[in-house]
């Protein structure tokens, strides 16, 4: 179900340097949203166009939280808008992660790709286990929730200055050395996803993949969003990331 709304803000708050949490009351998009969907945000600065996607990073009651950077215009209006505020939201759009059956589950995440996985963390409960990934120490969000709400928690950070220096290749082999899991979720930029997919593939592990890509209409017309997937016997074809997407079998992906 596809659902535009006027949605206010209740709270709009910096967490790590350009890095905000943002509460909207938008009970129709709450009560639906799955983790890994997200949604589309019109901001209001003169010439703007196209809403902003953004993912879902929890809902509870009527209110979805958002987490997200100021990378531009958009996003830095984004986060000047008070408390009261009243945001035009289209969602949740996409398709999310596979949150059904019992089995364990491993989270992989890399910088604000975390925040999608904090939803699925929240949503499967203790059977979860996470690997995080940031560029630094004043990079690292969400991980006290994590710490929360899984089970075992690695981190890493490019520059060592928290957890294991490097990227989450090597606490990801560790974990999955430990055996157990049902299957790897994982959200971040395309090169860990890609170490992501092809550590799982080796280790005979099921593992699904958030892309991000850059998106206009968010609803698989415009074909701006599109990447390149397999089918099953080997055949290639274009997706929507938009819509197809933004979760696919990593095995699906062409890298």
């Amino acid at each position: 179900m596809y659902i535009c709304s006027n949605s206010m803000i209740t709270e709009n708050r910096r967490i790590a340097g350009g890095v905000y949490s943002m509460l909207v009351k938008c009970g129709d998009i709450a009560g639906s949203v799955r983790p890994g969907q997200f949604v589309s945000i019109v901001c209001g600065f003169p010439g703007a166009l196209l809403r902003r996607p953004i993912s879902v990073c929890g809902a509870d009651g009527e209110i979805i939280r958002l987490v997200y950077e100021t990378r531009g215009r958009g996003t830095d209006w984004l986060s000047q808008q008070p408390e009261g505020f009243e945001l035009d939201i289209s969602g949740p759009q996409g398709n999310g992660f596979t949150v059904s059956g019992d089995g364990r589950v491993l989270l992989v995440g890399g910088g604000l790709g975390a925040a999608p996985l904090l939803f699925a963390a929240k949503t499967l409960g203790k059977r979860t286990d996470a690997v995080l990934g940031f560029r630094g120490k004043d990079q690292i969000v969400l991980l006290d929730e994590f710490i929360d709400n899984c089970g075992n928690v690695a981190l890493a950070t490019d520059d060592g200055s928290a957890g294991v220096h490097g990227t989450v290749a090597d606490p990801l082999k560790k974990t999955l050395t430990a055996g157990g899991y049902e299957t790897v979720l994982a959200c971040g930029p395309r090169p860990m996803l890609k170490a992501v997919a092809e550590i799982c593939s080796a280790a005979g592990i099921a593992c699904e993949v958030s892309l991000e890509e850059r998106m206009a209409c968010g609803m698989g017309a415009c074909l701006v969003c599109v990447c390149e997937t397999k089918h099953a016997d080997g055949s290639s074809c274009m997706s929507r990331v938009c819509r197809d997407g933004p979760v696919f079998d990593s095995s699906e992906v062409v890298w």
